[in-house]
């Protein structure tokens, strides 16, 4: 996976409007392909950018395939630890 680009810019026909800062809650995405739909969202994220994740535990082994993929590339931040949610905050290194 470190071999792909992570681009600042996208064709997804929305001009180039962002939210603010998207939300990406992990529940809600089948277990059998959580991990690819984050780092594909990761992926997407232009330097100076970010997401927060909102994962329902500590995702430990996430984060540790993050920095495998992309050593350095992202800063992140809890915003929230439990006990229900775990809420992330990933901002892309310029």
């Amino acid at each position: 996976m470190a071999d792909l680009p992570i681009t600042e810019t996208h064709d997804c026909g929305c001009d180039g409007h962002a939210v603010s800062e998207p939300e990406l809650d992990a529940t809600q995405i089948p277990h059998e392909i959580r991990h690819a739909a984050i780092l594909g969202a990761l992926q997407g994220i232009g330097p100076g950018g970010s997401m927060i994740l909102v994962a329902p535990h500590d995702p430990l082994p996430l984060l540790a395939q993050v920095d495998s993929a992309w050593p350095g590339a992202f800063a992140r931040e809890y915003v929230q630890e439990g006990p229900d949610a775990w809420k992330i905050r990933f901002t892309r290194q310029a």
